[in-house]
């Protein structure tokens, strides 16, 4: 079991808007690219380590699609299911997991009422409470820093990516996945200075998100960034590579993967 733990995971994420899946630039311009139980299913039966919906009409006036989507793909499915998007109350939470998520993903909330990181934790256990950071590159007088966005990057926090994310920790998250905004949807591989930094700021583990267009990249974000995991959408949805491919790459990097 220890040795399972020490595997780093692949987890394709499935941006699903209207009971759909889709994918954009930027979170711009999305595309719609299938149907997420069915795709949820086969990464499943290819390798995938988790599964990852991330709910981006942040629609809680829609809410009980998501919740049918993940009680189906809880039938189907058996690796872990971490569900995002719109997550904004305890009650929120609880209707998610008792669905069938294995996780729960906090992004805007966490930072409007860092409570809610702290009463979830406490209530669900750590291990079932994910806090999305999704940093953009700024320049504040003369200097880069790494601001935390929210909103799907269109709000500005003025907090700082790596103290937040130790703020987070402490607050009693089991998990954080950063998404660098500044790479996503753009395939030219993770903000791995942004990944490092963070991951070796916090002793949960912490999923690279934003920008993988190469299984090479995967494999960066862990040796390079120090990531716990990788996410990545585009390069399954659209076929370019499978899973397995991905995974040998990472192997041949000296990447613990677990294969099939």
């Amino acid at each position: 079991y220890w040795l399972e733990m020490l595997k780093k995971r692949i987890i394709p994420c499935l941006d699903v808007k209207d009971g759909r899946v889709v994918k954009g630039i930027n979170f711009l311009d999305l595309v719609d690219a299938g149907d997420p139980v069915q795709q949820a299913k086969f990464y499943s039966e290819n390798g995938a380590d988790e599964i990852c919906f991330l709910d981006i009409s942040a629609s809680l006036e829609n809410r009980d699609t998501i919740l049918k989507m993940v009680k189906k793909t809880a039938e189907e499915v058996f690796i872990p299911l971490t569900v995002g998007g719109g997550v904004r109350s305890i009650e929120n939470i609880q209707n998610l997991l008792r669905a069938g998520a294995d996780k729960v993903s906090i992004n805007s909330a966490a930072i409007k009422d860092p409570n809610i990181i702290k009463s979830s934790s406490k209530y669900f256990g750590s291990q079932c409470i994910v806090v999305n950071i999704d940093p953009k590159r700024i320049d504040k007088d003369g200097e880069e820093v790494w601001e935390v966005h929210i909103n799907g990057g269109r709000t500005p926090t003025g907090l700082e990516a790596v103290s937040w994310a130790m703020e987070v920790e402490e607050l009693g998250a089991g998990e954080i996945v950063l998404t660098s905004m500044d790479c996503d949807g753009t395939k030219d591989g993770y903000d791995l200075e942004v990944t490092a930094a963070v991951s070796e700021a916090v002793s949960i583990p912490v999923v690279a998100c934003g920008g993988a267009g190469h299984p090479q990249h995967l494999a960066d974000a862990i040796t390079i960034g120090k990531a716990d995991a990788a996410l990545a959408a585009s390069i399954f949805h659209f076929g370019e590579f499978s899973i397995q491919e991905t995974k040998a790459v990472m192997a041949a990097n000296n990447v613990p993967v677990r294969l099939a």
